[in-house]
């Protein structure tokens, strides 16, 4: 008991430092795609940034708005943090606490709650641009919600298997077989993290910069804490289930996540944001119908044999 509680404080510590370095490459990558430098002041080539920023939201002064529900007020980030470092726990690893049989079913459970932070942080703001913003992004995460559980069920179905570690040692690439059905993947996960072009959470000028306006110094650093371990478990997941062989190795692995991280920050840079109805249309006519005929497809296939 005690090691699997070290495990999981390390395990959590491990993601937290990933995050803060992964808004420096983030920084860096948008630099040289717009031409420019980018931090490179604090230390050598701006590495001290992330601790800088770090310390500068942590100890800014905590400002509640009146009129507020400030016990979800505060929870809200809590949540959201809390779901986001609990995702790690499902990483494939040889140590045997940390293996879980119906992973994709626990995934599954994580990811429909993340919802549920979003709208608490919205509504106990007491401001109706939070709430408006809270609403909108809780429509977008449901319903890319649907396709994305979709398209990992159709990896799963495929490799026979539920657990990410077994996944990971499966022989065949699923992005190989089927090609539009990764990128239909990538872009519901683009979706699903709130990232541009997707990015109507918290990039909407009419709404104030959404559900998130009222938060300041550490209860904003958390929901920019859980929204990035999404982006990077995201990444992994893309990883696991549609790049899996037998030759994936912890360092190949290690250089997936990073790859598909980093298109996350090139999309970002290279793509202006969407319109919000052409978003939902894109959900609902678009990906659905594909991610449910691929999982008939594989249902049927399986019947056969």
């Amino acid at each position: 008991m005690v090691q699997y509680l070290f495990i999981s404080i390390l395990t959590c510590l491990c993601v937290i430092f990933a995050v803060a370095f992964f808004t420096m490459v983030e920084r860096k990558v948008l630099s040289y795609v717009q031409t420019r430098k980018g931090p490179n002041k604090p230390g050598v080539a701006g590495v001290v940034l992330p601790l800088a920023d770090a310390f500068k939201l942590l100890f800014k002064e905590k400002i509640m708005p009146y009129g507020s529900n400030q016990y979800f007020f505060v929870f809200a980030p809590f949540l959201s943090l809390l779901l986001g470092l609990s995702l790690w726990h499902l990483y494939p690893t040889s140590n045997s606490y940390s293996y879980v049989c119906w992973g994709v079913l626990l995934f599954f459970c994580i990811t429909a709650l993340n919802v549920y932070g979003t709208l608490l942080a919205g509504w106990a703001s007491n401001s109706k641009y939070a709430f408006l913003g809270a609403l909108r992004a809780s429509a977008q995460t449901i319903s890319y919600e649907v396709s994305m559980l979709l398209l990992l069920l159709f990896s799963a179905f495929l490799l026979f298997t539920c657990s990410w570690n077994e996944a990971v040692s499966k022989s065949f690439p699923i992005l190989l077989l089927l090609v539009p059905m990764g990128l239909v993947w990538f872009t519901s996960t683009v979706a699903e993290t709130n990232r541009a072009p997707f990015d109507f959470a918290e990039g909407e000028s009419e709404l104030v910069s959404g559900f998130n306006v009222e938060f300041s110094g550490g209860l904003f650093a958390m929901i920019f804490l859980a929204e990035y371990a999404s982006i990077l478990f995201m990444s992994l997941g893309t990883s696991v289930w549609f790049f899996s062989s037998t030759f994936l190795t912890p360092l190949t692995l290690s250089l997936e996540v990073l790859i598909c991280s980093v298109l996350f920050l090139l999309i970002r840079g290279a793509y202006p944001r969407f319109r919000y109805d052409l978003l939902m249309m894109l959900c609902w006519k678009g990906f659905l119908p594909f991610s449910l005929c691929g999982l008939f497809l594989v249902l049927l296939s399986g019947l056969h044999f």
